[in-house]
């Protein structure tokens, strides 16, 4: 990006506010850890006051890695906390209703992660990026956050995870490695990561959609 994408106005406000805002409105989560670089943690706390969010309980420094970022929220979880949700800040168009359709299949599996069938047709490339087979899209899905467990499973897998010395892309990852199902809940709205500068206008429209339609 260029830029740092969290702190990028859409649609009125920045794009980690949106986020924040769908868990501050879903009625499963009864706090919140946000994990930012630490030179961000002010404007953080000043979004936080400034939009009345009532749900944080820390903001902490992020690690070098994802894995690193996730186990400093985790340390930092109430002692009574049953389940956690991973998100993706840079995620901005999650609602609480899909935070509630995921909680609810975690409450049934254990673990649970918002998803979307891969539709578009995949081919594996050598080196010189020339086509060399094709890939079997049937049973392959698009990961998204949030990602719920129960939270004595994440804790585990991530202990695994540290003892073993490797590197995990997502919860599901870290998870999976102990034997555990992780159930897939189908999205089958908006819920892209921003990840390039086009992202932001597409974000936009599907949030100014999303109010008007209110």
């Amino acid at each position: 990006m260029g830029f740092d994408k969290l702190f990028a106005v859409v649609a009125g406000e920045p794009v980690i506010a949106h986020a924040i805002r769908a868990f501050e409105g879903a009625i499963s989560i009864g706090e919140i850890v946000v994990v930012a670089r630490e030179r961000r943690h002010d404007e953080i706390t000043k979004l936080v006051s400034g939009a009345g969010f009532k749900k944080i309980r820390a903001i902490v420094r992020g690690g070098e890695r994802r894995q690193d970022s996730v186990r400093a929220g985790l340390d930092c979880l109430d002692r009574s906390a049953q389940y956690v949700g991973v998100h993706d800040a840079a995620r901005p168009l999650i609602t609480p209703e899909q935070i509630e359709r995921a909680f609810e299949q975690c409450r049934a599996h254990g673990a649970a992660v918002l998803a979307q069938p891969v539709n578009n047709t995949l081919k594996r490339v050598d080196g010189d990026l020339l086509v060399v087979g094709s890939v079997d899209r049937r049973q392959l899905y698009a990961m998204q956050t949030p990602q719920i467990f129960e939270r004595k499973l994440i804790e585990n897998a991530y202990r695994a995870v540290y003892a073993e010395n490797i590197l995990v892309t997502d919860e599901v990852s870290a998870v999976e490695r102990l034997g555990h199902k992780i159930a897939v809940v189908l999205n089958d709205d908006f819920n892209f990561k921003i990840t390039y500068p086009r992202d932001l206008p597409m974000a936009e429209f599907v949030l100014k959609q999303r109010a008007a339609n209110k």
